[in-house]
């Protein structure tokens, strides 16, 4: 009989494998994420993951730096009980927080204190515009001086440039890819619909918001939105680092 940890342990397996049913870049953009962190930071450093899902990209840090330690933020309870039942505390080095990153006062749930970095991956294109500049000054006063903001997600280019929006639309179609709403989808309903009908996730999903996993009506905040909203929160560094059409890396140093 499997034991409990090999029953969460199955949860994030399928998790993963429908994050990356539709997102051929997602261990190479992981990857370059850690390379940057790398570049960015001593050997020993506290870090913000937000919109940690079950701790995909959390596991692949504190794996990858063995002196860090890492604040798991998120706030879906179903995600957060797979992640919690499947890494534990990781030793004594990551600890788990449910906060909407959405509202106003989610880093009064942290623990105290400044970080060395945030990282966040396919998680704030959910936030709208007002929501996403909130965040940005937030972080800019949880961050230390000379701390570092790395976001791997669909960072588009918007009406600012035109040319190259169109471009990225028409590779998107010749490689089959589409938008929330496409049958590259059907994975991540199937996923819910599962997780919904099982019982160890049956107190999780009676404290987790109506409609959580329904995309928002909103298009993704174009890149120039992040830039400016980073700068103004006292990012005077900002740059992509990295790139596939609109799938990218953003960086920014406090």
């Amino acid at each position: 009989m499997p034991s409990a940890r090999d029953r969460w342990l199955r949860w994030y397996r399928s998790w993963e494998a429908q994050q990356e049913s539709f997102n051929r870049n997602r261990e190479r953009r992981f990857s370059a994420m850690l390379d940057v962190l790398e570049a960015s930071l001593p050997s020993r450093f506290t870090v913000l993951d937000l919109g940690s899902g079950p701790g995909s990209l959390a596991s692949r840090l504190l794996r990858r730096f063995p002196r860090a330690t890492c604040v798991a933020v998120d706030r879906d309870p179903v995600v957060q009980q797979i992640g919690r039942g499947t890494f534990g505390t990781y030793g004594g080095r990551l600890d788990w927080v449910e906060a909407d990153l959405g509202t106003p006062g989610w880093d009064r749930r942290l623990p105290r204190g400044r970080y060395d970095a945030a990282v966040s991956t396919t998680a704030l294109h959910w936030l709208d515009r007002a929501a996403l500049a909130r965040l940005y000054r937030d972080l800019g006063r949880r961050l230390r001086r000379g701390g570092v903001f790395v976001n791997g997600d669909r960072l588009p280019w918007g009406d600012e440039r035109p040319a190259l929006a169109r471009l990225a639309e028409e590779v998107r179609a010749l490689r089959g890819g589409g938008r929330v709403r496409s049958p590259r989808w059907a994975a991540w309903r199937a996923w819910w619909a599962a997780a919904e009908r099982a019982p160890e996730l049956r107190g999780s999903f009676a404290r987790r918001p109506t409609g959580e996993c329904r995309h928002p009506r909103h298009g993704d905040l174009p890149l120039a939105v992040h830039e400016r909203a980073l700068r103004r929160a006292g990012f005077p560094t900002v740059e992509v680092v990295w790139r596939d059409l609109e799938d990218g890396i953003l960086f920014a140093r406090r």
